[in-house]
């Protein structure tokens, strides 16, 4: 869908996504495509962008603070620990997708992270080894993109350490939130941060 800037009642020009859905608008303008260094932050946002596979970002986003308790604050080291008691206790948990796949990976997925760490590899070094070199202006009118060679490339080193939901798409829309590509519209007033 062709993208247009959204003058917002505040006067702000705005990416046209976020609508005047005031969580949507913060996260649009505190958040996406601010550039994140912090592994912890980064796994976290790779584990949301996986658990919204098949759903609409708003409902992650309404769940964000339910995912972070229910995660413990998404330290890798004790989700890697949950055992089947922890499974059940998170399928039981409204403030989260309860889904048993989207909670096995993210469990293995804080296991692979510690695997890539005990190999002397870290998140953010991965993540941002994928950076495009040169990433496009979005102007009014282009449509998203959905993927890009890097997304599919980060996405297959992701798979190849053993991380699961982490499909082209789910690593494109991951990489424009955590700020490695900037998919703020021309014209848009976070843009340029």
């Amino acid at each position: 869908m062709p993208a247009e800037l959204l003058v917002g009642s505040d006067g702000v020009a705005r990416c046209p996504w976020p609508g005047d859905d005031p969580l949507y608008l913060a996260y649009h303008d505190d958040d996406w495509g601010r550039p994140v260094r912090d592994e912890r932050e980064l796994f976290e946002k790779l584990i949301l962008d996986g658990a919204q596979a098949g759903l609409a970002w708003i409902t992650i986003l309404r769940k964000r603070d339910g995912y972070r308790r229910a995660f413990e604050g998404f330290d890798p080291e004790r989700i890697a620990a949950y055992g089947p008691d922890d499974v059940e206790r998170l399928l039981a948990d409204p403030g989260i997708v309860r889904n048993r796949q989207k909670v096995a990976a993210a469990i293995s997925n804080a296991q692979a992270l510690l695997a890539m760490h005990d190999a002397g590899e870290t998140l953010v070094e991965l993540v941002w080894s994928h950076q495009p070199a040169v990433h496009p202006t979005l102007r009014a009118g282009d449509d998203y993109p959905v993927t890009s060679p890097e997304a599919e490339a980060l996405s297959t080193a992701l798979r190849d350490r053993g991380w699961k939901f982490v499909g082209p798409t789910i690593v494109y829309a991951f990489m424009q939130a955590v700020g490695v590509v900037n998919d703020h519209l021309d014209g848009c007033a976070f843009r340029d941060r």
